[in-house]
Formats: structure tokens, sequence, C-alpha cells
């Protein structure tokens, strides 16, 4: 029989490709979406990929754990994927406790669900990179101390232990994956990646005339999100539960990366890059380098996309959405 597979933030650019994997895999899949009073749920990622269609939406928000006890009764997923989140690091500082209800709690009332309702499900947590925050080794590994500095990465820091917690306490398949920065054409507009690409495809098109950003030596170990949901979901596919750091190992600064976009389309940076001290985060986190040799030895997984062709990538789909719009 086929499995089925539960994803929280499904609308999301991990969720897309998770789900474009899972429907490739011959999974049964559920989307779990919040709706609003003003607007029907957003699947414009899930149209990019052509697979609106093929997965099944379910109402549901993760503050509600009488909802999610009765969505994961119903649907009795073999895999439940917590992808959702407020996962705006700059947003945090301004919705501390938002985030930390979303991005933090809502993780215990997954768990919960599946504890209650079907103990036997596997369950995948994102967590994240930014949990290193003021990093406490050069290159960051499963083993590494963490330092959040900002509400989102404290938020995830929760959401993590307790996902540890969870399994340790309920023998529960729990295992979380440690995700580095990773990005693609479906990434949203306010992340940098995804601003520097759509600004210099503006730029070029003759929409815009410059670039505003904050800090440019930041540093980030950058990925494909096709690479990082394949993780997901090897780790679901193993005997014993565990947490894996997913990265491709090299980091880059973000003048850097904005360098690449600019020489894609025949420009020159320093004409259009203008540093905005506004845009500065209160808490910097400096570099972030991941060690994916767990990930690699044990889950058999590495990246396929390097982070040139990536942002390559990037850069010629916001060519492409613009010169249609």
């Amino acid at each position: 029989m086929a499995k089925t597979a539960l994803i929280t933030g499904i609308t999301g650019q991990d969720g897309a490709y998770l789900a474009q994997l899972l429907l490739s895999k011959g999974y049964e899949v559920h989307g779990l979406a919040r709706r609003s009073s003003t607007s029907d749920v957003n699947l414009s990622r899930l149209q990019w990929l052509g697979i609106e269609k093929d997965v099944r939406i379910v109402d549901g928000d993760l503050l509600d754990l009488s909802g999610l006890v009765r969505t994961v009764t119903d649907i009795k997923p073999d895999e439940f994927y917590n992808l959702a989140a407020q996962s705006f690091v700059a947003s945090s500082w301004q919705q501390p406790l938002l985030t930390g209800h979303v991005t933090g709690l809502g993780v215990t009332n997954a768990l919960e669900a599946i504890r209650l309702a079907k103990p036997d499900t596997r369950f995948y947590q994102a967590s994240s990179s930014e949990m290193y925050g003021l990093v406490q080794q050069p290159v960051q590994s499963e083993t590494t101390p963490f330092y959040p500095r900002s509400p989102y990465a404290v938020a995830k820091l929760y959401g993590h232990w307790i996902t540890v917690n969870y399994r340790e306490s309920f023998n529960i398949h729990a295992s979380s994956g440690i995700l580095f920065n990773h990005e693609s054409p479906l990434r949203g507009i306010e992340f940098v990646t995804r601003k520097v690409t759509d600004s210099v495809a503006r730029i070029k098109l003759g929409l815009a005339k410059e670039l505003r950003l904050g800090n440019t030596s930041a540093k980030r170990d950058w990925g494909h999100a096709k690479d990082y949901v394949r993780a997901m979901w090897l780790m679901l596919q193993q005997e014993t539960p565990d947490d894996y750091v997913v990265a491709t190992g090299r980091t880059s600064t973000v003048r850097t990366m904005c360098e690449i976009a600019f020489s894609h389309v025949g420009l020159n940076i320093d004409d259009h890059l203008v540093i905005d001290e506004a845009l500065f985060r209160p808490a910097e986190v400096e570099i972030l380098l991941g060690d994916p040799t767990k990930a690699k030895t044990k889950l058999g997984w590495d990246t396929s996309v390097s982070m040139e062709d990536l942002i390559r990538e990037m850069v010629d789909a916001d060519l492409a959405r613009h010169r249609k719009a």
C-alpha cells in the first residue's frame, strides 16, 4: 500500500518541494494549511511545480491541538513532516511571542497529536542552523553547542529539544534536520537570496536601479531546497531516529552571492549595491558553516546543485517572472 504523509507548511518552499518528492515516490500527500478570512490558501508554489491538484489540503493550525489530533486521527499518516513556522528571522524581533508560539510550541502540539492519536507515525522536525547563532566552533556539527541570537532561533531550539524529548520519553520515531540555508526559485521575497535575485532581475530589465542590503559580510552555507528535502525523507526511512546537520560544507559571504547574481546578467555590483544600516539585525550571526559528514555517511545523502548554479537558476526564474508580468 502507498504511504501517507502529512506536511505542515506545505505552501512554503520546502513543503512544495517535499510534496513533489513524495508524490514521485507514490505517497498520498496531505498538507495542513491555515486559512484567513480575507483570502484562500496560497498554492502558488505548488502550482509552480504543477502539483497543486495532486495534494490534499487540510484546514488546520499548529496552535490548535484538538484540530491536529483530529487530523492525525482521520489521515493516519505514516510520516509527519513539520515544516511550518514563523520563519522570517528579522520579523521575530517584532513578533517574538507569535514566533515562540508557532515555531516553538507548535512543535509540541504536533508531537502531542502523534502521541495521542497515532504514536507509530514517524515525525520530522525542521530545525535550523540559526540555533548555532554566535558559533562556538568554526564548523558546526550535531555536537556543536547552540547559542541562538534571535527570537526565531530560540524558538527553533525549543522545537529541536522537545523533539528529542518526545523521542526519548515516548519512544516516538522523531528526527530533526538541522538545515543550513537552502534556497530556490520558490524562496519568499523577504529572504536575502531571493531579494537579491529579484532585484538583479528588475535592475537588468530597467524596473529598478539599486539593491539595498544590510550586512553583506555575513557568511552562510547555501544549498538547494530540492536537495535538502531529500535529506528529510531519508531521515524517516532509517530504522532509528536521530538528528542530522544538512549542509554543503562551504560558506560564502552575502556579497559573493550578490556578485554571482549581478555577473550572471552582465552587471557590475558596485553600480547598484547600496548598504543600508537600517537593515542590519539587532544581533548578527556572522558565519554559519555546516559539517554534513553524518548525513552523508548514515543517510547516503549529498548535494547535487552548487551555490553558483543555484543563484543563476533563481535569477533566471525572476527574469522570467518579470518578463511575463
